[in-house]
């Protein structure tokens, strides 16, 4: 099986090595009581215009040119070898293979001016999936959680009352996408299994093959005496084990919820339904995403790796990005007929952009792009994101945004608008020490 790598050699399969990495920097007792200390009002005046949220995460950093924002016009060195396409929004152009969004363009929205100052993986990756630049400098591998993700706190404060998880991950959990001192409550629920495959079956779901459902009751009930005559009834706040209750309360609705058994069957779609998402893990992972949504699930991130094109950036994108303009348009286009559109934010994004300017490193033997953080396109779609909108553009050779610059924070306090979360809200840590949720929580006005 081949795993998409970035730059820093980190990879799907060693984040799941590392195990728990909402708890990196703290041990896990201590995560236990994190998620009893950090308490917020969970109230808002603000109306949500989405229910639910989709976040195609582009691990590694998308490249800007050869997607959303081509320079058709720039030197050879850096308009690259993919020419561009017309859209449906007249005098706007993509990428030559982005043929599907580039034909529904009245669907969605782009943003072509964000951009920061962390310019590697690690401390781009916690910018823009929390809204928080880091505080200390960061190496380009790391995994780093100084501030709660937007998945954790969309579970923090909406939540679910159906047995589902609040916020889930497929196949993995970003580097920085966990919830910090919210606690380990709201991290993500992670599904590494492959939804593509023919015998497709989540962890924890099901009960185990030789394990009934009175069997299961009876044990529970049974550990219940076991606990109540082990412990006295009240225990003193932040006992670990009032947690690791949680989780066992958790786990026991997420095996009898109806809606995830039904949420998980991804064999229930129609052949046809499935071919037009695209029979690969990518294509199914967004099938299954929107069924998450579809149940009542607040976040799904969808993790897409191997965004990293230091080299061969022409011959690995002129395989891949037909298939992902395909999957993602497909995705806009099913939840706007299941009339999920306007209930579903659909964001598809990565720590940075790729620099202008072509380069061949040593040991290619194909041009690629380096990490660029001064210039980076974010889609948009749904949650009462208007269709058919520019937001911001970038010089004629994509090296920073000359109008509506724009910030991580307005990126983060839009999700959180949209979902009716105040990105001004202020959030304790278990010290009791205050936090903003954003420090800048000025949205993007144009898509709200």
């Amino acid at each position: 099986m081949s795993l998409n790598r970035n730059c820093a050699g980190v990879s799907r399969r060693d984040c799941l090595q590392l195990g728990l990495g909402a708890l990196l920097g703290g041990t896990f007792v201590d995560a236990l009581k994190w998620q009893s200390v950090a308490q917020a009002d969970s109230t808002s005046n603000i109306t949500p215009k989405a229910k639910s949220c989709i976040l195609i995460w582009m691990d590694g950093g998308p490249t800007h040119f050869e997607t959303f924002d081509p320079k058709p016009n720039a030197p050879a060195e850096i308009r690259g070898e993919f020419g561009a396409i017309d859209t449906a929004l007249p005098g706007v152009q993509f990428s030559q293979h982005m043929t599907k969004l580039a034909a529904s363009l009245n669907k969605f929205s782009i943003i072509r001016s964000i951009r920061h100052d962390q310019n590697n993986h690690g401390a781009g990756n916690h910018y823009m999936t929390t809204g928080a630049p880091p505080r200390i400098p960061v190496a380009c591998g790391a995994f780093v959680s100084f501030h709660p993700s937007l998945g954790a706190v969309t579970a923090h404060e909406r939540g679910t009352d159906n047995g589902l998880p609040a916020y889930f991950s497929l196949p993995t959990m970003s580097r920085s996408g966990g919830p910090n001192f919210l606690g380990a409550k709201y991290a993500p629920f992670v599904v590494a299994e492959d939804p593509n495959q023919s015998n497709f079956r989540v962890r924890d779901v099901n009960f185990p093959r030789d394990l009934t459902s009175d069997r299961f009751s009876r044990r529970t009930d049974l550990r219940k005496q076991v606990d109540h005559l082990k412990r006295i009834q009240e225990p003193a706040a932040g006992d670990p084990v009032n947690s690791l209750d949680e989780y066992y309360r958790q786990g026991f609705e997420l095996v009898h919820s109806k809606q995830a058994q039904e949420a998980f069957d991804i064999q229930r779609e129609p052949d046809a339904v499935r071919a037009a998402y695209g029979r690969n893990s990518f294509g199914q992972r967004a099938l299954l995403a929107r069924r998450l949504v579809e149940a009542g699930v607040p976040f799904v991130t969808l993790y897409d790796g191997g965004w990293d094109h230091h080299g061969d950036l022409f011959g690995a994108c002129s395989k891949r990005l037909p298939e992902w303009d395909n999957t993602v348009a497909t995705l806009i286009s099913d939840l706007e007929q299941r009339g999920m559109l306007e209930s579903t934010l659909v964001v598809a994004l990565g720590e940075f952009g790729r620099t202008p300017k072509l380069s061949t490193l040593p040991g290619q033997s194909r041009p690629g792009r380096d990490h660029w953080a001064n210039a980076m396109s974010v889609l948009m779609a749904g949650g009462g994101t208007p269709g058919g909108k520019i937001v911001g553009a970038t010089d004629r050779n994509g090296y920073a945004p000359i109008d509506r610059v724009l910030s991580p924070e307005n990126f983060a306090s839009t999700v959180y608008r949209k979902l009716g979360i105040d990105p001004d809200k202020i959030l304790y840590t278990p010290l009791g020490r205050p936090t903003h949720l954003v420090s800048d929580p000025t949205p993007i006005t144009e898509l709200c």
